[in-house]
């Protein structure tokens, strides 16, 4: 039930889905007109400040930068990357595909080659009303990582996880099994923050080695004000990223009151 209401429940706070909601209930408050009108506007105000380039760099920064790639990266007893940087592969799609977070998949490659770690624990499973079932994320980057070269000797599938805490859960059981010490955890930069919480609270030292980076430093002192400007205008990239950022920071929270953070 629980992830049942983790996807479902915040469609209601996200910027697009809340400005829906609150324009539903203006067009129905038919004899209260100065309260509909407070409400389209807020909505209309709100779906627009969330589009612009300041709020979305702001939040995804606030995340995104808590943590940076090592300078030099340490040897570790293993490597974990998360799930979420593929697709399976559903016609038309011929074979399995990398999203935007696939820098995932390609670090942890990277990682492996330059002997950082001699294994690699794949973490991410499918929920069964949102997955057709044929394959797993972990079982999708396994595949990706085969292709490019990495034995099968040197992955471990975890591919139960259903959400990021079942990750360091079922990482945990892993990480016991086999005496690790130290891990190098892979995902995205904005995904990190909650990751590391989640990891250190089952006891797992972790080394964050973030990627999918959606804010870099891009010289933003030396910007024209026609770029300024152009960044006050809705954009629906910048409403992703905000969304996505939302997403974080309420996972962050809803973790905490349950006390798994």
């Amino acid at each position: 039930m629980f992830i049942i209401l983790s996807k479902f429940l915040p469609l209601f706070v996200y910027p697009l889905g809340l400005a829906i909601v609150l324009l539903w209930v203006s067009a129905c408050l038919t004899r209260k007109k100065r309260t509909a009108r407070l409400l389209m506007v807020f909505a209309v105000l709100m779906l627009w400040a969330c589009s612009t380039s300041p709020v979305a760099t702001a939040l995804a920064r606030s995340l995104e930068w808590q943590y940076t790639y090592p300078h030099e990266v340490p040897q570790a007893d293993a490597i974990v990357v998360l799930g979420g940087g593929t697709e399976p592969a559903i016609s038309p799609r011929v074979n399995v595909e990398l999203n935007s977070a696939g820098d995932r998949v390609f670090a942890a490659a990277r990682l492996y080659q330059d002997g950082k770690a001699p294994l690699i624990i794949l973490s991410g499973g499918n929920i069964d009303w949102m997955s057709d079932g044929a394959s797993t994320p972990a079982g999708q980057m396994a595949e990706i990582l085969a292709f490019m070269g990495i034995p099968s000797s040197a992955m471990i599938l975890e591919d139960t996880s259903k959400n990021t805490y079942e990750n360091a859960v079922n990482t945990r059981a892993i990480v016991e099994e086999h005496g690790f010490d130290s891990l190098l955890l892979v995902t995205s930069a904005m995904h990190m923050p909650r990751s590391v919480k989640l990891f250190e609270k089952q006891g797992i030292s972790v080394i964050p080695i973030p990627v999918d980076y959606s804010v870099v430093e891009n010289g933003e002192e030396s910007r024209s004000l026609l770029d300024t400007l152009y960044g006050l205008l809705p954009n629906a990239g910048n409403l992703a990223v905000t969304t996505n950022a939302l997403k974080e920071y309420i996972g962050i929270w809803t973790y905490s009151l349950q006390g798994d953070l």
